[in-house]
């Protein structure tokens, strides 16, 4: 599944599902993502560009869940993918007058989610039970977040988001056909680079990962001070003794800085849980510096990173990543993986975890 989506005029926004794709969800239904964690987290499921010029709903997926959104007079709406009568997508259905008309009997929903026309008696006030079920929804950073729940922490920092010294460039959203944790801790491992990003991250010839502490706040992870030597840190071509800083905002949200002298760059990831196997990653990029570098360049360079990544983690072995230190064997390289781990424990997040 490409996590973006056509509207009729077959532009893409954001989710898209392929013939086949669709069968095989058809017939073989995927179970919902129940963690209390996660559904009283805030997640991001779309681009706000791609909503913003849209005239149709669009379904997204989120947590084993089917979603629609639309917008109407400026208001955006995410709401359950359902209409209460018998069960039709809304996602197939359009916006009228300000509200979203169901595809099937044409029943129309206000922005509030509640039934305002039912065309079949047009003359007859709509029950008090057709009502959409509604979800938070917010735009921040350019991307659409939504909640399921009731929202236990505000919507992740993105330190660069308004220092305009930054420029700052979207990039995928890449698919993972794995677990958010898995996805999560390979953004945060520096160890892989020599070998997974060779020529471009890191290099055969330097393997060694420098000594350095993490700290565990109560907001999340903090490692700072970890020294990688990269062939191409940025895709700029320009080799360079870097510094790492990560942070783990959220259990799927999580952030790093790399420095070189006044060089600055920074990405900011935020993996969605589609399904139980299938995660989508949406990155935000920021640098300080090489303004010749277009930003077809930099989103290239990213693809290229994340194309790397993608099929490491799809092989990784148990799916389910292991909260037990002794499961698996840590090196003083894993120290950020492994405050990860435990701090997972600590929340109590049970999806994707063993």
């Amino acid at each position: 599944m490409l996590f973006s989506c056509a509207n009729r005029a077959g532009r893409i926004l954001v989710a898209c599902f392929s013939a086949e794709q669709g069968a095989n969800r058809a017939t073989a239904p995927v179970a919902m993502i129940d963690d209390p964690v996660l559904f009283n987290d805030w997640h991001v499921v779309a681009r706000s560009v791609g909503m913003a010029t849209s005239a149709e709903p669009c379904p997204v997926r989120l947590l084993g869940r089917d979603l629609v959104l639309w917008r109407s007079n400026e208001k955006l709406c995410a709401w359950q993918d359902l209409c209460v009568h018998r069960g039709a997508k809304l996602s197939g259905g359009h916006i009228q007058d300000g509200c979203l008309a169901c595809p099937y009997h044409g029943w129309h929903y206000d922005q509030s989610g509640r039934c305002v026309l039912i065309p079949a008696h047009p003359s007859q006030p709509p029950p008090a039970r057709a009502q959409a079920t509604t979800y938070r929804v917010a735009e921040r950073y350019g991307l659409i977040w939504v909640c399921l729940g009731t929202p236990n922490n505000e919507i992740p920092v993105f330190p660069e988001a308004d220092d305009l010294s930054f420029r700052k460039v979207q990039a995928g959203p890449y698919v993972f056909k794995a677990h958010g944790p898995r996805v999560i801790e390979n953004f945060l491992d520096v160890g892989h680079f020599p070998f997974v990003h060779s020529g471009f991250l890191g290099d055969p010839g330097h393997t060694e990962v420098g000594d350095y502490e993490v700290e565990t706040t109560s907001d999340g992870i903090v490692a700072r001070d970890i020294g990688v030597w990269q062939p191409d840190p940025d895709g700029s071509g320009k080799s360079a003794e870097v510094k790492y800083a990560y942070r783990v905002l959220r259990p799927l949200t999580a952030y790093f800085m790399k420095s070189h002298q006044e060089r600055r760059f920074s990405i900011f990831n935020c993996v969605t849980p589609v399904d139980e196997r299938e995660s989508v990653s949406w990155l935000i990029m920021a640098l300080n510096y090489s303004p010749e570098m277009s930003i077809e360049q930099m989103r290239s360079f990213q693809d290229l990173v994340s194309g790397q990544d993608i099929p490491i983690v799809e092989s990784q072995r148990p799916e389910l990543l292991p909260l037990d230190l002794q499961a698996e064997l840590h090196l003083r390289s894993d120290r950020t993986a492994i405050a990860y781990r435990q701090w997972l424990t600590k929340i109590g997040l049970k999806y994707g975890t063993a």
